[in-house]
């Protein structure tokens, strides 16, 4: 595929692969405005000048995932394939520019998108969507340690060492689940599991600031997501699918990323 150039959208938060050890999931935009999925991607092990940020324009070496149903997962070429940043998209003008190549095609009918989802022959698992309402935003406690066995296996196969400075330090796992409770235009009402690599971050923040104190991290994170993005912003979700579930669940969608400039009262005329 040669060296392909992207605006990087969505990172999400990092997991644990036996094979590769930490992991990102990013996906954007190429320059015609069509999806791409960029995985595995070893990010936090990259180069400062490689580590990318969201809407970064990026240029990289890939190769279709061919270990990937879904026809928009690419990986790079090799593990170690350079990670170029060549510019960057910011909010100027309630995130104009932005808005050119992020929302080309909106879906707000949830039922539409995951039957294209299930078609063989389209198989969307990508994709920008506009709630028609927001209902709330909940924190879920779960497991707050990584799999012991996977951690066990991945120090055995050494693949933590970094440099001769010691190991790498594998990213903290998130002891909540946050998601959303949204609904379509139809009406249909959802709840959502969302993996933004910055609603990880939030938390973690939050929880240092709070110096602990895990429930006003968590209504912290609350007040951003809900009082201000659902209610004050022009909220759409990035959704993709997780392979292992596209074909199997009844919704194989999770939120992924958000976009969320202001609301504007009126369209400009010029």
């Amino acid at each position: 595929m040669a060296l392909t150039k992207i605006l990087i959208t969505v990172k999400t938060y990092p997991t644990l692969s036996a094979k590769y050890d930490e992991l990102v999931c990013t996906a954007g935009f190429k320059e015609d405005g069509t999806w791409i999925r960029i995985y595995p991607v070893p990010f936090r092990k990259k180069s400062y000048n490689e580590q990318y940020k969201k809407y970064d324009w990026i240029e990289v070496d890939l190769v279709k995932n061919t270990s990937d149903f879904r026809p928009d997962s690419y990986r790079p070429k090799s593990f170690d394939s350079e990670i170029k940043v060549i510019g960057h998209i910011d909010t100027s003008n309630n995130w104009e520019e932005r808005k050119k190549i992020c929302l080309g095609k909106i879906y707000n009918d949830l039922t539409e998108l995951i039957a294209e989802a299930k078609n063989k022959k389209v198989c969307t698992s990508l994709a920008v969507f506009k709630p028609t309402e927001i209902l709330d935003f909940t924190a879920e406690l779960v497991d707050r340690n990584w799999d012991k066995d996977k951690l066990a296996k991945l120090n055995q196969l050494n693949l933590f060492e970094t440099n001769k400075e010691g190991k790498f330090e594998v990213v903290q796992k998130l002891p909540y689940k946050f998601r959303f409770i949204f609904k379509d235009k139809k009406g249909t009402e959802s709840k959502m599991m969302i993996e933004d690599w910055e609603t990880g971050q939030l938390f973690w923040n939050c929880l240092a600031r709070h110096e602990g104190d895990e429930k006003k991290a968590i209504a912290d994170v609350h007040k951003k997501y809900f009082d201000d993005f659902a209610k004050t912003k022009d909220l759409h979700f990035y959704l993709g699918t997780t392979q292992a579930h596209h074909h199997v669940s009844l919704n194989p969608f999770i939120i992924i990323g958000t976009f969320h400039p202001k609301i504007e009262l009126q369209t400009r005329l010029f």
